[in-house]
């Protein structure tokens, strides 16, 4: 089976070792290839989908900064790329082109695989991009009751606000000093800004309000210690590890891929020991990972 991943600067991606790994554990041989647009002049982003599923792909996994023209790309847009708006998976399917958003899907399947069935709360959401966007609506379906969205650049943070509250789920913008002030009265803290990553250092919120009433996210993984983490770890909050996200993302991209082949059931006793080994690769060999 022949799968792949569109981006910009994704050579040092684990996709491909995450797809290959798992393939190899349930007897589907897997190839799975990397198309990097970065150096690229005038990168044709539909044409580089229409040359995969001419050569024979069953499908690619899309990561910046091609995620919304994914979603626009497709015939056919599952649930998460409907409530989202953008898509990480594109499947070549004999009805058309199906896009799949499995960052929506892989941080329900993390939380609920970390914390079972504890309503999310009311959560201050930290950065509303992409990864932002998808988050803040698995929020959504782990019964959050409100979100309170931190984000510096205004107009995205009032879009993603009235696009939530247009779904039914209670969220609304605030500055730095009201999180500050009102973090110790909420449950949970997500992080999906960029600010924690060995390329962007530091922490994204003053952190002497967490305590261990709170559960922590923090989408950046690079490092898998990050500041925010081990702030909230100091404080008794419980965490998630960006690690999780990477990991059950991509393995619900996998079950799409393989949907007429494995099933579900199949895969389900491969995930904790997949998440086990990268968890242990992250912390014992430092390698930096990328989606």
């Amino acid at each position: 089976m022949k799968l792949g991943l569109v981006g910009e600067g994704i050579a040092k991606s684990q996709s491909p070792d995450l797809h290959e790994r798992l393939g190899a554990s349930l007897g589907e041989p897997v190839r799975y290839d990397l198309v990097d647009s970065r150096g690229v002049a005038d990168f044709d982003f539909p044409n580089a989908i229409q040359k995969l599923r001419a050569e024979g792909y069953r499908g690619t996994n899309v990561t910046f900064p091609f995620k919304e023209k994914a979603a626009q790309l497709a015939d056919i847009r599952g649930e998460g790329v409907r409530r989202v708006g953008t898509a990480n998976t594109l499947l070549f399917d004999a009805d058309g082109l199906r896009a799949e958003n499995t960052d929506y899907t892989g941080f329900i399947s993390a939380y609920r695989h970390s914390f079972g069935s504890q309503p999310a709360g009311e959560v201050l959401l930290i950065g509303a991009g992409g990864v932002g966007r998808a988050v803040a609506c698995a929020l959504g379906e782990l019964a959050v009751s409100h979100i309170h969205i931190l984000e510096h650049d205004a107009s995205r943070a009032e879009s993603l606000s009235r696009d939530l509250n247009a779904m039914g789920i209670n969220a609304a913008c605030i500055t730095s000093e009201q999180a500050q002030q009102e973090l110790p009265q909420w449950q949970g803290v997500v992080n999906c800004s960029p600010i924690g990553h060995i390329n962007h250092p530091g922490c994204p919120i003053d952190t002497a309000g967490l305590g261990a009433q709170h559960w922590v996210f923090d989408a950046v993984y690079i490092p898998a210690h990050t500041e925010l983490l081990n702030a909230a770890h100091k404080a008794g909050a419980k965490t998630l590890s960006g690690v999780d996200l990477f990991v059950f993302q991509g393995v619900d991209a996998f079950r799409f891929f393989t949907a007429d082949c494995i099933t579900s059931e199949q895969i389900d006793p491969h995930v904790i020991p997949l998440r086990t080994y990268y968890i242990e690769q992250l912390v014992s060999t430092s390698t930096q990972f990328v989606s």
